[in-house]
């Protein structure tokens, strides 16, 4: 955090050293991301990533869009424009924020950007299924996405029955868990725990951690087997 000069801030661990939240998802044929943070450049060269297909969008703030400009060097690579998936009220943010990009008389070297509007429905992105899961950030609907045996899902704090069944036999869930005290439009660590225990999902993964929530060792330390905190780099195999 900007100015902070708590533990977690100034620790040395690399895994208490967190950018903002983001996941790369990749099959045989297929590399998905899911949202566009500032730090996406960054994110995309530690990655070493050389190919992108399509990037899913779970909701409009911009800790979650505000990289999509950097989308043009893959855009320049496959020479083709990025698809882009989100549902109605993002889409009408990217268009808003990013309106260069959607010009009738595009400057050279923007960002060439295919929207596509996310509904109900589920649908595939090349070989990788794509399932919303439609959750509330507070009064804001955003979705979280099951992508085959993964479910991933970040600024929730309401997630209704019918939602969480589809969760429901996923091998992996990534879950939001900002801190301990409660917060308006996040799961604490303890609702994050109580709802991972409702899917039934063996392995669970917390993500967009607060440094208010504690250092990465001592709150790992005290959770189930079958949960830990996600940190920046952690690669998951399915």
């Amino acid at each position: 955090m900007i100015g902070c000069g708590c533990d977690v801030c100034l620790s040395t661990n690399s895994k208490d050293q967190r950018l903002r939240t983001s996941v790369l998802v990749q099959s045989k044929h297929t590399s998905i991301v899911i949202d566009t943070t500032p730090d996406f450049r960054y994110q995309m060269l530690r990655s070493k990533t050389t190919h992108l297909d399509a990037v899913l969008f779970t909701h409009q703030h911009k800790d979650h869009i505000a990289g999509l400009d950097d989308i043009r060097a893959f855009n320049f690579f496959s020479g083709n424009a990025m698809d882009i998936y989100a549902n109605s009220s993002t889409e009408e943010a990217i268009r808003r924020d990013f309106y260069y990009a959607f010009s009738d008389k595009r400057y050279p070297g923007t960002p060439e950007l295919q929207m596509h509007t996310i509904g109900e429905a589920p649908f595939f992105i090349g070989d990788i299924p794509i399932q919303p899961i439609h959750v509330m950030h507070h009064r804001m609907p955003v979705l979280g996405f099951r992508l085959g045996d993964f479910t991933y899902i970040t600024d929730a704090n309401f997630i209704e029955q019918s939602e969480l069944d589809k969760i429901k036999g996923s091998k992996v869930l990534v879950l939001n868990a900002l801190r301990k005290e409660k917060h308006l439009s996040h799961f604490t660590l303890q609702e994050a725990l109580d709802i991972a225990q409702l899917t039934g999902v063996p392995q669970v993964y917390f993500t967009h951690i607060s440094h208010q929530l504690g250092m990465h060792e001592a709150i790992n330390a005290e959770l189930p087997n079958h949960a830990q905190l996600a940190y920046d780099g952690l690669c998951i195999s399915l």
